[in-house]
């Protein structure tokens, strides 16, 4: 089953945002579990407020993240992890058993090179394992009103180092944090108190139907499974 790891070095650039509303919406079709690796466990703490919707899984010491990662994989249909923050061993043994990488930044030039460092443990993964791992740069906290020239330039620059990125930004939306507020799904959240909360669940709908096709594309023609899933959610 897919297993899909965050991973940015750099606290703020929406890591841990992207991770649960990826998590929350593709539990609408499909179960998952969340490995929460991150040393601040954001996302147990929102199961806590939640009462247990979605499937956690709070991983504490390094040696055991594979082992959570292969549990988790053979329960549900999908495995998402949530990564700490820097480039330490649970990362690299994480990334050892991804489908796919999602490397989030905000569009800035100091938040896109410290991004870098992120690809440079996929390749460095790669050259250990001898085969590619399939990734791409998430943009986030992005102005859903305006693509700002700034945003735009590193979304070129990216696509013109041959790093691939996602044509789906995750926009800064008051509806992201008021799910952590709150403890709820976007979904479970009061339209007349959040504003534009249609707009936030459309976008992350895009993100998660973009990310199942990349990951498909990946896998195509060697994986019948995740042909079968990923059809659940409209994608062919």
């Amino acid at each position: 089953m897919p297993v899909i790891v965050f991973e940015s070095s750099k606290g703020g650039a929406g890591k841990t945002t992207s991770a649960l509303l990826l998590a929350l919406s593709v539990s609408n079709f499909a179960t998952v579990t969340v490995v929460d690796a991150d040393p601040n466990h954001p996302i147990s703490r929102w199961g806590q407020k939640n009462g247990g919707s979605l499937r956690i899984l709070t991983v504490d010491d390094e040696d055991t993240i594979i082992d959570c990662i292969e549990e988790s994989s053979a329960r549900t249909d999908y495995v998402i992890v949530d990564l700490e923050g820097t480039a330490g061993k649970i990362v690299l043994l994480a990334i050892s058993q991804a489908d796919f990488v999602v490397i989030p930044t905000q569009g800035s030039e100091l938040d896109a090179a410290e991004a870098s460092r992120g690809i440079r443990v996929i390749k460095q993964h790669e050259k250990m394992a001898g085969k590619s791992m399939p990734y791409a740069v998430l943009l986030t906290r992005t102005n859903p009103a305006i693509r700002t020239r700034n945003t735009a330039h590193i979304h070129n620059a990216l696509l013109g180092a041959g790093i691939p990125v996602f044509e789906n930004e995750l926009n800064e939306r008051e509806a992201f944090k008021s799910v952590f507020a709150f403890g709820k799904r976007l979904e479970e959240l009061d339209s007349a108190e959040v504003a534009n909360l249609d707009k936030a669940i459309a976008n992350v709908h895009a993100f998660t139907q973009e990310l199942l096709e990349k990951i498909l594309n990946a896998v195509r023609g060697r994986d019948a499974s995740v042909a079968s899933l990923t059809a659940k959610a409209g994608v062919a």
